[in-house]
């Protein structure tokens, strides 16, 4: 069952009941807090909800507008979530992520490439190299050449690649095509929008993780917070939900008001 949590007249997730009751037992959201699920008339304090959890009487306290049936639609946090109340997005959907940006990229590379040469240097390498096959010195200068041949096709494509992740990761959409499509996003330790300097130290952060033989991204699957070693030294987060559907929705007031409330469980 997923459970919506209301505070100072915001309300956010929705989020997993056994999650819920969890924060209740460690402290990490209050028993005044309050909680609303399908099928209820009102809401009502998670004291109240759960009392087996955190026993406590909650205070009185104003609720905000009971959410919509299209949940979808109005997911809603506040303007600086606290990332323990964010659900970290796990390794094997960064992975898939990845893949479609790979294939995203796969296209444009392939353009870059023909038009710089390196389709030619591959088959002049191939014909040396056998050419060659008998004596290593002169296949080892055919492999030289053929690099020198295709090093500013991959100069041009690395920098795509780094604008590709820095610009898209910095943008409204807080994350790439594939990261997109799964339905995740990057954020910095406080949940909101990167700048573009930590996205490209993000993005060259992982060549320290390759160079780790790939440990550095195998930390995904067992680090607390889901963070690969670029992460951690970026000091980002991938987390569950898209950025549109974290947009604050305030308690019932004028126009140019604006809501002081956040949600620090």
């Amino acid at each position: 069952m997923e459970v919506w949590i209301g505070r100072d007249g915001e309300r956010h997730g929705p989020y997993q009941e056994s999650d819920v009751r969890q924060w209740l037992r460690s402290g990490e959201v209050s028993p005044a807090d309050l909680g609303w699920y399908d099928g209820m008339s009102d809401w009502k304090p998670l004291s109240s909800l759960y009392p087996q959890d955190l026993p406590d009487a909650a205070p009185a306290f104003t609720p905000p507008p009971v959410p919509p049936a299209d949940h979808a639609s109005s997911w809603a946090t506040a303007a600086q979530p606290r990332a323990a109340l964010m659900t970290y997005a796990g390794f094997w959907k960064r992975v898939g992520a990845y893949i479609l940006d790979v294939l995203v990229l796969w296209i444009p590379n392939m353009i870059i490439g023909g038009l710089m040469g390196a389709n030619e240097a591959y088959a002049v390498y191939m014909q040396a190299s056998q050419a060659a096959a008998s004596d290593p010195q002169l296949a080892l200068h055919a492999l030289q050449t053929y690099f020198d041949s295709i090093m500013p096709a991959l100069m041009v494509e690395t920098v795509l690649a780094w604008l590709y992740f820095a610009v898209l990761e910095s943008s409204s959409w807080q994350g790439t095509v594939g990261k997109r499509a799964l339905g995740i996003r990057v954020t910095d330790m406080d949940g909101k929008r990167l700048s573009f300097l930590r996205a490209t130290a993000r993005y060259f952060g992982k060549v320290i993780s390759a160079f780790t033989f790939c440990i550095g991204f195998l930390m995904v699957a067992w680090t607390e917070r889901k963070q690969g070693l670029h992460d951690l030294l970026a000091q980002t987060l991938v987390v569950n939900g898209r950025p549109e559907g974290q947009a604050t929705v305030q308690q019932d007031k004028p126009q140019d008001s604006q809501g002081g409330g956040t949600f620090s469980a």
